[in-house]
């Protein structure tokens, strides 16, 4: 009885999942409610975790909570750190959920809602998840190694050696970008960074916490980080209220830089129980508390979906950004699909913190389908406020116009109708002295998820709250990336250093730990310094490399977990990952074509480059513009560079994986895995942690 009672549940959820993706994809010419949005994600969710995952740790892993993991066999209370499932869970969470799930869906909206969501949630389910809980479960095998390590270990010393090189630079350039978004959104709100800088102090006495004052007891800790991080953000509208103290807290881009730097350097060096841990767990809150609240307010509002499901601008010719609906939607949704980064998270931290292989289930495959929540519940508040309203925020002036009444009438002439008194009355209701060309997808966002808020609390009266918590709420999704990423990159340093020099590689050896922090936090720092200083110049051109190299990542990270199941012996399950390999290698080969050689100046850097310099030639760009003209060039070109180098280096370890993949299919060679040795555990089965301070029975 009881198994038929599950069979109809489940099979209830699947077709009401299937009758909301119809509803979505079929909808034409009436509104769209929101919920069929909140419908069809959350119903595949379920259904994917309960079966597909399921599948995928039986058949492909054989997950083992007899093996001792890394966590147990190497705990040193520094890195490796055995932690309760549900705050490994909060710390992983926070880890991957940057801005991509934030900024991408946004601006993939002017696609149209219907290609943005479909690949959010197939793509999740089908690759984003695949990934991370492949990659996870082969780290924990390997005593907690790199992807750069499994890649030299099990495709060849050639093949991962460049793949190590080419992840280490792919993290800095992100590492940077990611903090140069936080200090811009920081300067101008007191609230937002008086909010962040209380989660820190809150996060380490959670650390000191659960580790010496009430050892295990996560319940409780968690009910008194969530009380004090809310007191945080209530605190910080007194404190943007108060003249005096939104001055200590209005801080400077060069202050912001140095603080972030020097938060960074602290992140990667100290015990992770004492600050990465904890504050990430708390972070998660956040991050998880707002967007069900966003996905409650879409309930409760039932917000209609304004954006057509399909835009004029498929064709490549939007003016958010250049470049057709293929392959540029499934590059600029990036995280909220599939997230190289995320592999580097799930073969960096938490594979050193994780209790039991059976855990690496719910971290690695749930934490991801969380994460596409996030990234359609975006989507929903981008495209459910007025698509005018919407080009007129994330469009530049060298597109629309550079006056209101301008940039009205030319999106007007695109199908949107939109009055210029609109954007103006909207930026005055959300406190914004203007909203007109904020181009990035952050300040849309921020309005589209104060116009649910306010129309589930508060009303008109509280959009300036609701978009000033909003973007509070946006720094610390990106924040926490920062964090997690300066201590894998510390990993990298130590691990490339170690090529050199034995003990630099040495775990626990405080020198090498300290020396590496500075040099990961020195490489992502001084392009954060430099973009800081010439928002024109350096690292803001890198920006649109970033979700072809984020993409170009998952590649080597499907490529490497590819190359580990056939050694497994595999065959028979190897689709799970060559197809979104195969599918992911398409896309980025073909944006990265597009990117270099693209005749048209809005998509190819070397065209923009070209295009700049005939205009210097022609004497048409004024005398004092000159020399910064010449930069822009300079940075078109290296953006070009750089991604021919990234795609060749990818393409270099794809072929020396087929060299691999041939031999062990045509029996030349045996296959050598190179997973730890067997060690059975010495917990007990209901063991969480509680000796070290993260859990006890709330597990």
């Amino acid at each position: 009885m009881k198994r038929f009672v599950s069979m109809i549940v489940w099979t209830g959820l699947a077709l009401l999942g299937a009758g909301a993706f119809g509803k979505i994809a079929l909808e034409r010419g009436e509104r769209l409610n929101a919920i069929w949005f909140v419908a069809a994600a959350v119903c595949t969710y379920l259904v994917a975790y309960r079966f597909y995952s399921a599948f995928i740790a039986a058949k492909l892993l054989a997950l083992d909570n007899t093996r001792a993991t890394p966590a147990e066999m190497h705990d040193d209370g520094r890195d490796f750190v055995p932690t309760n499932k549900w705050v490994l869970f909060g710390h992983h969470f926070a880890a991957i959920a940057g801005p991509g799930p934030l900024v991408g869906p946004t601006l993939a909206a002017q696609f149209g809602y219907l290609p943005g969501t479909l690949w959010l949630i197939a793509g999740a389910v089908l690759a984003g998840c695949v990934q991370d809980f492949v990659i996870l479960f082969c780290s924990i095998r390997r005593d907690g190694k790199s992807l750069g390590q499994m890649a030299r270990e099990e495709v060849s010393e050639r093949g991962g050696f460049i793949a190590q090189l080419a992840v280490l630079a792919i993290m800095v350039i992100l590492l940077a970008v990611v903090a140069l978004v936080v200090v811009n959104a920081l300067k101008s709100s007191p609230w937002a960074t008086f909010t962040l800088a209380m989660t820190i102090p809150i996060a380490l006495l959670l650390g000191v916490y659960l580790r010496f004052v009430r050892p295990g007891r996560v319940l409780e800790a968690s009910i008194m980080g969530v009380v004090l991080v809310v007191f945080a953000v209530v605190a910080g509208q007194w404190v943007a209220d108060s003249p005096s103290w939104a001055h200590v807290f209005t801080l400077s881009g060069i202050a912001l830089t140095f603080a972030i730097i020097f938060y960074g350097f602290a992140a990667s060096a100290l015990p992770v129980w004492l600050l990465l841990a904890p504050r990430d767990y708390l972070s998660a809150f956040i991050k998880a508390g707002a967007i069900f609240c966003l996905a409650g307010g879409i309930l409760f509002v039932r917000p209609q979906v304004l954006m057509p499901p399909l835009t004029r601008f498929i064709d490549g010719t939007g003016p958010v950004f250049a470049g057709k609906i293929f392959p540029f939607c499934f590059i600029t949704i990036a995280c909220g699909a599939i997230s190289g980064f995320h592999s580097l998270i799930s073969s960096g931290t938490t594979p050193k913190m994780i209790l039991r292989e059976g855990h690496a289930r719910l971290i690695g495959y749930g934490a991801m389908l969380l994460e596409s929540f996030v990234g359609v519940m975006t989507m929903v508040a981008a495209c459910a406020m007025t698509p005018g309203v919407y080009f007129a925020i994330n469009s530049p002036p060298s597109v629309v116009g550079a006056t209101g009444d301008a940039a009205a009438a030319t999106i007007s002439g695109w199908g949107f109708p939109l009055q210029a008194q609109t954007v103006t009355d909207l930026a005055h209701s959300v406190g914004e002295i203007t909203l007109w060309n904020r181009a990035g997808g952050a300040p849309s966002l921020a309005v589209g998820m104060a116009q649910i808020f306010s129309n589930t609390i508060g009303g008109a009266r509280l959009m300036s709250i609701w978009y000033h918590f909003a973007i509070m709420f946006e720094a610390l999704f990106i924040l926490t990336v920062l964090d997690a990423g300066t201590r894998v990159g510390r990993f990298m340093v130590q691990e490339l250093g170690s090529r050199v020099w034995k003990p630099f590689g040495r775990r626990g050896w405080m020198p090498g730990i300290l020396l590496s922090s500075a040099v990961i936090v020195g490489m992502w720092g001084y392009f954060l310094y430099q973009g800081v200083i010439d928002p024109l110049g350096g690292i803001n051109s890198l920006w649109p490399l970033f979700g072809i190299s984020n993409q170009l990542l998952a590649a080597v990270a499907l490529v490497v977990a590819t190359t580990i199941l056939l050694k497994m012996g595999h065959l028979r399950w190897i689709w799970v990952t060559v197809l979104p390999m195969a599918w992911l290698v398409i896309i980025t080969m073909t944006a990265s074509y597009q990117k270099i050689f693209a005749a048209n100046p809005r998509l190819g850097f070397l065209a923009a480059a070209n295009a700049m310099a005939a205009q210097i030639a022609a004497g048409k760009i004024p005398a004092g513009k000159v020399a910064e003209t010449h930069r822009l060039i300079f940075n078109q070109r290296l953006d070009a560079a750089v991604t021919a180098v990234l795609a060749l280096m990818i393409l270099v370890l794809l072929v020396e994986a087929l060299v691999q993949w041939y031999s062990i299919l045509s029996r030349r060679s045996e296959p050598v895995l190179h997973e730890s040795p067997y060690v059975a555990t010495q917990w007990a089965e209901g063991f969480s942690g509680a000796a070290h301070g993260e859990a006890q029975g709330d597990d």
